[in-house]
């Protein structure tokens, strides 16, 4: 029996449509990952210039931080403070970065160490982080952070 040329043509149509989508979305996810490296560079960056701006700008409305040490703070606090200038970073690091996207919410979770002088005392934190993103009006914002004390090394 002779297959019609453009029966194979079909075939491979076929298979190709079905994994268009997967590429597509693949695809999506590698850009969304790009984009929220950008942000966490963009974050560590305002946070060791002072710049509050930015920060307010990666800040959803109903965010939430959680720190050691610390009150809780809603937005207006964490605006409050960041445009007070009481803290200065010397040095604000992220590492070990793993960013995980769930169609408009993200996880981004790592290791954060900074220095910071409050009050004419300097500190340095070691912390692991969990950071949430929520993608409105096409644009990611951090809706929670939350850090606690790094395990020592070999624990």
């Amino acid at each position: 029996m002779k297959i019609p040329a453009f029966r194979p043509a079909i075939v491979l149509l076929l298979i190709a449509s079905a994994f268009a989508p997967a590429c597509l979305g693949q695809a999506a996810r590698e850009a969304d990952v790009r984009e929220l490296r950008h942000l966490e560079t963009v974050w560590n960056e305002a946070h060791e210039r002072g710049d509050s701006g930015a920060l307010e700008a990666l800040w959803a409305d109903d965010l939430e931080i959680a720190v050691p040490k610390m009150s809780v703070l809603t937005r207006s606090d964490a605006v409050a403070f960041a445009r007070s200038g009481r803290m200065k970073f010397v040095h604000y690091q992220t590492s070990d970065l793993r960013i995980r996207v769930y169609g408009d919410a993200a996880v981004v979770t790592g290791r954060l160490q900074r220095t910071r002088v409050l009050n004419g005392q300097e500190v340095s934190d070691d912390w692991r982080f969990t950071k949430v993103y929520v993608r409105q009006a096409q644009r990611w914002l951090v809706v929670a952070f939350h850090a606690s004390e790094a395990a020592p090394p070999g624990d």
